[in-house]
């Protein structure tokens, strides 16, 4: 049987990708710097052997097969056509494309964490033209496959179903909305401190005390410690695969929060890793969906549960515990919910960080049609910081366009997917309220079970057997709206 055949052919690929994944994390986590040529090559090698068996010409014949003529359970004609629209968008490239992609971002990524750390922005400028003028044929190439705009064939590539047309909308409702609220977020901060000054950290947090700090709260949110880890990496990020989940934070040991937050985000990313169906692990309609529902779990950990003070009644004393601290609520929500410009993306609060994004969501398109080279992008990058955050980089390429992986690692169309999260998980937080409206009081003894039994239930079980918006759509009961989002912005910072 054809399906039978399919399935087979899923499993191959399942545990092609799992090496792939583990050599991944393996190499931004562990691997000496002397191991990143040969890491390469064994990464392209198994890369190109994947998109060859993923693209073998036997599997259209299987799908078309399988779809005609034989009786499938509704599951499988789900697993079918998602494994049909994964096919058409491995086909669009060739392997040997595959491979040299595969080999030149990942010298890029490797040139980047080299270069990184003292701005070398004339080292790495090469590095970086030569991903972006890979991906502008990427681009082509599945745009006249999949008939959508160059931007759009890659984003599908991370949220399938989005489009620019309705998400820069979107975006540009937020930004108008976040310039023009940013100073008055700063103003209700600097009217609050002047009343109570911001009680300073202690500045002694050793390593393993905010690890073991981190672990305790992975573990009180539902992350399965029998299936998944915490290391260190130079950007945070979670890997692996579900049953083997590699969650990195870092570290500072004059303060806590950004590691903690960090590993709260990567926890959320984990929990539905781990909470998607395994029956269907090894076939496309069971694995995550996107990046912007990824995540919007993500951030629904961090922002909707992390930063809300009913957490913070369940936390604290966790805190006090852990690192030998002695605070109360409004020693400690003050740092939680401070707000403050700043130039980079990851250190940033829930007001200014979508502006970070969107300044990313900007360049890349540019930098994807040819109206911006990667020489004129320190400037542009100034421009647009000078233009929404105030804050000027020109003279700082580490903490300018050089701080963030994912242009290195060529993953453009990449960065909606941070925002697009935070909108979702807003709408989820609002359509969870509306069922639940003791959910603060829950939270607040440290009880998650039923925020993550309706995540489990309207996004975790449905991996991708529907598209984003599809998704979203039959959990929350709309299509994406910013106003949830702003209407969170406004209550937590605005008064």
């Amino acid at each position: 049987m054809s399906f039978a055949k399919l399935d087979d052919h899923c499993r191959a690929l399942g545990a092609l990708d799992h090496a792939l994944s583990i050599l991944g994390t393996d190499e931004a986590v562990n691997m000496a710097p002397g191991g990143g040529e040969a890491r390469a090559e064994a990464m392209a090698t198994l890369s190109g052997m994947y998109h060859r068996q993923a693209t073998d010409p036997r599997v259209r014949e299987w799908i078309e097969t399988a779809a005609r003529s034989e009786d499938l359970a509704p599951e499988q004609v789900i697993a079918v056509s998602e494994l049909e629209r994964s096919y058409i968008n491995m086909t669009c490239l060739p392997s040997d494309f595959v491979e040299s992609k595969m080999r030149t971002s990942m010298r890029s990524e490797q040139l980047w964490r080299k270069a990184r750390p003292t701005g070398d922005w004339a080292a790495f400028q090469p590095a970086l033209e030569g991903v972006v003028t890979l991906m502008r044929e990427e681009a082509a190439m599945r745009a006249e496959v999949l008939g959508l705009e160059p931007y759009d064939a890659l984003m599908e590539q991370y949220d399938p179903g989005n489009r620019t047309a309705s998400i820069t909308p979107v975006f540009a409702e937020l930004k108008a909305f976040l310039v023009e609220f940013l100073p008055r977020a700063l103003a209700v901060q600097e009217a609050r401190l002047s009343t109570r000054p911001l009680k300073p950290l202690s500045g002694d947090y050793p390593v393993e005390r905010q690890k073991a700090l981190g672990l305790e709260m992975m573990t009180a949110v539902g992350f399965d410690m029998n299936h998944g880890s915490l290391s260190v990496s130079d950007h945070p990020f979670c890997g692996g695969v579900p049953s083997d989940v590699r969650m990195t934070t870092r570290y500072r040991i004059d303060e806590f929060l950004p590691a903690l937050m960090g590993i709260l985000h990567e926890t959320g990313h984990g929990l539905y890793e781990q909470n998607l169906p395994k029956d269907w692990s090894h076939w496309p309609s069971g694995k995550a969906r996107g990046m912007s529902l990824h995540e919007s779990q993500s951030l629904f950990v961090e922002k909707q549960i992390g930063r809300n003070p009913a957490f913070w009644r369940f936390a604290l004393p966790l805190v006090d515990q852990f690192l030998n601290e002695s605070w109360t609520m409004e020693d400690l929500l003050p740092h939680v919910h401070q707000v403050k410009r700043g130039k980079i993306r990851v250190d940033a609060d829930e007001v200014t960080y979508p502006l970070h994004v969107i300044l990313r969501y900007e360049l890349e398109q540019d930098l994807l049609s040819g109206r911006l080279e990667v020489k004129d992008l320190p400037e542009a990058w100034d421009a647009k910081m000078q233009a929404s955050l105030g804050i000027s980089t020109l003279d700082d390429p580490k903490n300018g366009p050089m701080q963030d992986v994912h242009w290195p690692s060529g993953a453009f169309g990449y960065f909606p997917s941070y925002t697009l999260g935070a909108v979702m998980a807003a709408q989820q937080w609002a359509a969870i309220l509306k069922l639940n409206p003791d959910v603060d009081a829950q939270i607040s003894v440290g009880d998650f079970e039923m925020v993550n039994a309706w995540r489990r239930d309207n996004i975790w079980s449905r991996a991708s057997t529907g598209s984003t918006p599809e998704i979203l759509r039959d959990a929350t009961g709309e299509d994406l709206n910013p106003a949830r989002f702003i209407a969170h912005l406004q209550a937590r910072y605005g008064q």
